[in-house]
C-alpha cells in the first residue's frame, strides 16, 4: 500500500503498530518522525510517546503526552507510568486515582496494583506516611506492595507476614496453570524472597539473609534490577571482609539497563558502596574518582566528602582530611554539625583532644545538649583542664535558664526547672565536689535544695560541703534533717536474716558468741593459736654444730664457692677419633720399660721424647692424625651426599 501511496495515514499507522509489536521501537519512532506532516500528534501521539518510553527517553515521552490535544485513557495510563519513572509520586498518585474513578474495564486490578506501588514508593523513598486506600489484598502483587510500604515505615514484622502471604498467593495462582513449571514459580518468587532477605538483614539476621540472597543469585533471574539490588546488599553485609566476593558481586551492578530499572536513591547507594569497596581494596585513585563523581551529582550530600576524608586518613593525610571537611562545612552550613563531629573524631585520633573540644563547642545546635556536655567534660577531665570543664557546665546551665525565661515570659508564678536543667546542676555539683571546688558546689546544691526541699540526699551533700567551709552553717542546716524515727524503714527482720546473704554472717556471729561464753565461764582465757607443724630436719643434722648462715643462698652465690673441680678421669681421656693412640699411652705400655731397647717411632705417631720429665700431659696433646682423618671423613660425606643419602 505504501509503495502505491507513501503518505497513506492508515498504512503508516499499521506499520508503526507492527514495528512496536515486534519490539522495533527505534524503527517505529523513525517512521513517525519521517512522516510528521501526515502523522500529526493528534493521530499518533500515544504510539510516539510509548516508543519514547520504551527507549527510556522519559522526558521526551512526557512532552509528547502533554502536547497531545486530546487526553485519551491510553495516554492517561502511559502518563501515570511516565510520572512513576520520573519519581513524581504525588502527581502519579493523582493520575491513577483519576483513572480508577473514571474508568470501568477489565484492567481495574492492574490500576490498583500500580496505585499501591506508588504508595509504597512514597513510603520508602520520601518517608511519607501512606494513607489507607482500602484496597483488598486479593493478589500477591498487592500484598507485596503493601509489605514494601510497611518496610518504609519500619514495621518489619508486619511486612514479613505480608510477604509470606504474598508468597502463598503467588504459588496458588501460578500452580493453577499447568504450563508453569516449578522453576518458573521460583523465578516469580525471587523478588518476594529478595525482600524477605532484606528484612532479615535489617533485623540483624545477616547469615539467614546472605543464604537467601545467594539462593536467588543461583536461580539466575532475568531481572537485572533485582540482581543489582541483591548484589549491593551482599556487599553491605561483607563490608571490609570477604572483599574478593564483593568484587565479583559488583559486576552484577554494572549490567546493561540497570540504570533504567532502579530509582535514583538505589543507584546512588550502589555508587556509594562501589567507592567504599575501592577504598577497602586500596584502590585510592578509583575511590577518589567515584567519590568526586558522586559529589558533583549531589553537592550537598555528606557521604562523598566523608569517603574522600576516610581515604585521606588511610593515606595518613589527616590534616588534609580535616581541611576538606572544614571547606565542606563552610559551604554547606546545614550539614556542618555532622561534619564537625567527624572533624572532632579525627582530632581525637591524632591526640589533639583540646582542639577536638574547640570544634565540638563550635556546634551551636548541639553545644548545650546533655550528651555533648558530658563528652566535653570527660575530654577536659582527661586533659586535666578542670576550669574548662566547669565552664562547659556553667554555660549549659545558663543556656537552660535563658531558654526557660523565654518560654515562661510574662509569668509571675514560680516555675520549676526542667529535669534536664536539674540534672545538669546536680552533675556540675558532683563534679565540683569531686575536684575540691567546695564553694562553687555549694551554690549548685543550694539551688537544687531550693527546687526540692524534701530531697534528703541533696541536703546531706550540702551539709557535707558546708562542714568543710562553714561548720556553723552546716549545724544550722542539719536541723532540717528528718529524725531517725521518720527515717526508719519497714523491714522484715526475719526474712532478712533468713536470706542467702545473711547466712554466712549469722554462722560467723554464732561462733564468736560461743567463744565469748567460754571466756565468761573461765574455760579459756588465752586465745587459741593454730599449732605449727615442726619442720623436718636433715638426716645428718648435728645440734652441736652451728648451721651455715649462707645455707639459704644458691651454691654459686656463697662466699666460699670456688667453682667445679675437674674430674681426674676426664684429664686422662684423650681427644681424637675412636681407636687413635696418643703420645702419653706409651707410659702405660709394660713392654716400654727403661731396660728395653729404644724402637723407632711408628709412622703417624708422636716422636719419642728423651726424658720423662718433659712429657706433655695427654689433656694438652693433640691426637695424632686426627685432622687428616676428619678431612677424609668430610670428603666421604660429600661423595655420599651425591649418592642420595
Amino acid at each position: 500500500v505504501l509503495q502505491i501511496s507513501k503518505d497513506d495515514v492508515t498504512a503508516l499507522q499499521c506499520k508503526v503498530v507492527c514495528l512496536i509489536q515486534n519490539g522495533n521501537f527505534k524503527e517505529a519512532l523513525g517512521v513517525i518522525n519521517t512522516h510528521t506532516k501526515v502523522l500529526t500528534s493528534d493521530i499518533i501521539a500515544f504510539e510516539k510517546a510509548y516508543c519514547e518510553y520504551r527507549l527510556n527517553r522519559i522526558e521526551n515521552a512526557l512532552k509528547t503526552i502533554q502536547s497531545a490535544s486530546q487526553q485519551t485513557d491510553k495516554l492517561k495510563e502511559l502518563y501515570g507510568q511516565v510520572l512513576y519513572r520520573l519519581e513524581r509520586y504525588d502527581d502519579c498518585l493523582a493520575a491513577y486515582r483519576d483513572l480508577i474513578r473514571n474508568s470501568q474495564d477489565e484492567y481495574e486490578e492492574e490500576r490498583k496494583t500500580n496505585l499501591s506501588a506508588v504508595v509504597a514508593a512514597q513510603s520508602t523513598w520520601e518517608k511519607v506516611m501512606p494513607e489507607d486506600l482500602g484496597l483488598r489484598e486479593a493478589t500477591y502483587e498487592l500484598c507485596y506492595n503493601s509489605a514494601c510500604a510497611l518496610i518504609g515505615q519500619g514495621k518489619l514484622n508486619e511486612a514479613m507476614k505480608k510477604l509470606q502471604k504474598a508468597e502463598e498467593l503467588c504459588r496458588q495462582s501460578l500452580s493453577e496453570d499447568s504450563d508453569v513449571t516449578e522453576e518458573d514459580i521460583e523465578a516469580e518468587l525471587a523478588i518476594i524472597h529478595g525482600q524477605m532477605a532484606y528484612i532479615m538483614q535489617l533485623q540483624g539476621r545477616t547469615e539467614d539473609a546472605l543464604q537467601l540472597y545467594n539462593q536467588i543469585i543461583k536461580l539466575k533471574p532475568t531481572d537485572v534490577g533485582l540482581l543489582a539490588v541483591i548484589a549491593n546488599n551482599i556487599i553491605t553485609i561483607n563490608k571490609d571482609q570477604n572483599v574478593f566476593d564483593s568484587k565479583k558481586k559488583v559486576k552484577l551492578t554494572n549490567a546493561e539497563g540497570v540504570e533504567h530499572k532502579l530509582s535514583k536513591k538505589q543507584l546512588q547507594a550502589i555508587e556509594f558502596n562501589k567507592a567504599l569497596l575501592a577504598m577497602y581494596t586500596n584502590q585510592a585513585d578509583q575511590c577518589r574518582k567515584l567519590s568526586a563523581s558522586l559529589q558533583s551529582q549531589s553537592p550537598e550530600h555528606l557521604l562523598p566528602v566523608l569517603i574522600q576524608a576516610a581515604q585521606l586518613c588511610r593515606e595518613k593525610q589527616h590534616a588534609k582530611a580535616v581541611g576538606l571537611l572544614q571547606d565542606f562545612a563552610d559551604q554547606h552550613p546545614a550539614n556542618a554539625a555532622e561534619i564537625k563531629l567527624t572533624m572532632a573524631q579525627l582530632k581525637i585520633a591524632q591526640g589533639s583532644v583540646t582542639k577536638a573540644c574547640m570544634i565540638l563547642r563550635s556546634i551551636e545546635e548541639l553545644q548545650h545538649k546533655p550528651g555533648m556536655v558530658s563528652a566535653l567534660v570527660t575530654m577536659y577531665s582527661h586533659e586535666e583542664d578542670i576550669d574548662s570543664a566547669i565552664e562547659v557546665f556553667t554555660q549549659a546551665i545558663q543556656w537552660y535558664q535563658q531558654f526557660q525565661a523565654r518560654t515562661n515570659y510574662g509569668c509571675c508564678v514560680f516555675q520549676p526547672k526542667s529535669p534536664v536543667h536539674l540534672s545538669l546542676i546536680r552533675e556540675a555539683a558532683n563534679f565540683k565536689l569531686k575536684h575540691g571546688r567546695k564553694k562553687e558546689a555549694i551554690s549548685d546544691l543550694e539551688e537544687l535544695w531550693k527546687q526540692n526541699p524534701k530531697d534528703v540526699h541533696t541536703l546531706a551533700q550540702l551539709i557535707s560541703a558546708y562542714s568543710l567551709v562553714d561548720p556553723e552553717k552546716a549545724k544550722v542546716l542539719s536541723k532540717h534533717l528528718p529524725s531517725s524515727d521518720t527515717m526508719s524503714l519497714k523491714v522484715d527482720v526475719d526474712a532478712l536474716e533468713n536470706s542467702h546473704g545473711a547466712t554466712y554472717v549469722r554462722k560467723k556471729a554464732g561462733k564468736l558468741t560461743g567463744d565469748n561464753q567460754q571466756k565468761e565461764q573461765g574455760q579459756g582465757d588465752v586465745k587459741k593459736k593454730k599449732k605449727k607443724k615442726k619442720g623436718k630436719l636433715p638426716k645428718n643434722y648435728d645440734p652441736k654444730v652451728t648451721p651455715d648462715p649462707e645455707r639459704w643462698l644458691p651454691m654459686r652465690e656463697r662466699s666460699y664457692y670456688r667453682g667445679r673441680k675437674k674430674g681426674k678421669k676426664k684429664d686422662q681421656v684423650g681427644k681424637g677419633t675412636q681407636g687413635s693412640t696418643t703420645a702419653g699411652s706409651s707410659e702405660l705400655d709394660a713392654s716400654r720399660t727403661a731396660s728395653s731397647p729404644p724402637t723407632s717411632p711408628r709412622p703417624g705417631s708422636a716422636a719419642a721424647v728423651s726424658a720423662t720429665s718433659n712429657v706433655i700431659p695427654p689433656r694438652h696433646q693433640k691426637p695424632a692424625g686426627a685432622p687428616a682423618t676428619k678431612k677424609k671423613q668430610q670428603q666421604k660425606k660429600k661423595k655420599g651426599a651425591k649418592g642420595g643419602w
